[in-house]
């Protein structure tokens, strides 16, 4: 894809090995929301330095919670989620290494099932956690890929992440996903894209044009 390359020509290929340790993915993609990576990474550091394990998080009384991760934003419903995930899969022992050998069908379900988890959050999961074949589409992903038309303009989020899915080869869903939010925070901005410097512009339909996107479910 002449977009993947370009994007690599610019960009580069992102190093990051899978960090196995799908809890802490979870947790990090629920306070991402509605914030920046700073904010989110001091929110995760406060409550890991606060609470010895996921044990301790799921079982502390509410307000602790929502105090340890108030950097992060909306804290009070962050930490309900937070708890409501922790209890939904300690039937498993608090623990989801069997993510990593199950299939990725059977993988995501499970994710999606989960309180507050839907599409996107269970594919930074399978992503980052383990390298697995799933591809998250967050706001600057779906921006950009829509005004490539990479992605079908309007479409429901469900069809965003089969769409991104189908068209990245395997082993390159951290290259483009990463890329694409790149381009999305540095130039293919929400109100005003800089399309006069934009590496995409000559193949890009959307040149000249705002097409703000809608905001997508976690």
């Amino acid at each position: 894809m002449r977009i993947r390359e370009r994007l690599r020509a610019v960009y580069g290929i992102p190093l990051m090995r899978p960090h196995g340790d799908p809890i802490a993915e979870l947790i990090l993609t629920v306070l991402s929301q509605s914030t920046n990576d700073r904010n989110r990474d001091v929110a995760y550091l406060r409550l890991r330095e606060r609470f010895a394990s996921w044990e301790q998080v799921r079982d502390a009384p509410l307000a602790e919670v929502e105090e340890a991760i108030r950097p992060g934003g909306i804290s009070k419903v962050k930490s309900a989620s937070i708890q409501a995930i922790l209890r939904a899969i300690s039937d498993e022992g608090l623990s989801l290494d069997w993510l990593a050998h199950a299939p990725i069908a059977d993988a995501r379900d499970y994710l999606v099932a989960l309180p507050g988890v839907g599409r996107k959050t269970a594919a930074c999961v399978l992503l980052f956690a383990y390298g697995l074949h799933d591809v998250p589409v967050d706001t600057h992903v779906s921006r950009v890929g829509m005004r490539l038309r990479l992605l079908r303009p309007g479409a429901p989020f469900e069809e965003l992440h089969d769409q991104m899915l189908a068209l990245t080869p395997p082993g390159q869903e951290l290259e483009l996903h990463v890329n694409l939010l790149r381009h999305g925070r540095r130039t293919c901005h929400a109100r005003s894209p800089a399309c006069h410097e934009c590496a995409l512009a000559r193949m890009c339909p959307s040149r000249g044009l705002l097409a703000p996107s809608p905001g997508l479910p976690a």
